[in-house]
């Protein structure tokens, strides 16, 4: 695993068309966030095939996901706390098993949770870097259940801390500056705010056809706008 390839998901700023509980404000920045950095080539990057794991625990009592730190040193999105997950492998195929695949072996990687079967992970979310970014990833968000009685272990190295968090939390305690976290994985904790339990937002997803919304990067002088879909500037 190559640990400037692995943790991508964060990069790819997308949403997905799940009805949301919780609107997407416009995103300002004076400078791309950290691995989002914008292509200014002309030349549109390839999104590269990527999955991650939102793990979940609390049942039907309540919901905390599992984050996990980023070395400080790593070149690329050092000291983030992000959900486990990282690129296909060539060798894993392509399409959906593939995506499992991928997902199952980073979370065993980067979170030392194991989970023997691919085909338990719920489909949550796709989400594509828009193309007026660099380092492009179409990736594939899937919930699972933190099995029976483990918890995440990690290397020390590529990752250095960890911590489950209600979504509410964590989006609290980045305000506070307490915690780093970058647009995708901020976006995917407002939505998750809205379940009161892991069995209710488990339970939602099941239901539902989950497809991609690709937004776009708009650059108004010195400072990078993030649009959405159905947002003011997106079609123009």
């Amino acid at each position: 695993m190559n640990p400037q390839d692995s943790q991508i998901h964060f990069c790819a700023i997308v949403v997905s068309v799940i009805r949301r509980k919780v609107p997407f404000p416009p995103v300002a920045h004076d400078r791309p966030p950290p691995g989002e950095q914008l292509n200014l080539t002309g030349e549109v990057t390839t999104p590269r095939q990527a999955a991650t794991v939102i793990v979940l625990r609390g049942g039907a009592a309540n919901l905390e996901v599992l984050l996990v730190r980023r070395t400080p040193h790593a070149r690329f999105m050092g000291g983030v706390w992000v959900f486990p997950g990282g690129a296909v492998d060539a060798g894993e195929g392509e399409g959906d098993a593939a995506h499992r695949v991928a997902a199952v072996r980073e979370l065993r990687e980067e979170a030392g949770i194991a989970i023997e079967d691919p085909g338990s992970l719920v489909k949550f979310s796709r989400w594509i870097t828009p193309a007026e970014v660099v380092v492009r990833y179409d990736t594939h968000f899937f919930l699972a259940a933190l099995p029976g009685d483990q918890d995440a272990r990690i290397d020390g190295e590529e990752v250095v801390d960890y911590g489950w968090f209600a979504p509410a939390a964590a989006l609290a305690a980045s305000q506070r500056g307490e915690i780093e976290l970058v647009f995708p994985t901020i976006k995917h904790l407002e939505q998750l705010a809205g379940f009161a339990s892991a069995d209710a937002l488990l339970d939602h997803a099941r239901e539902r056809e989950v497809g991609p919304v690709q937004p776009r990067v708009i650059r108004d002088g010195e400072r990078a706008r993030i649009v959405l879909p159905g947002e003011p500037g997106y079609d123009g």
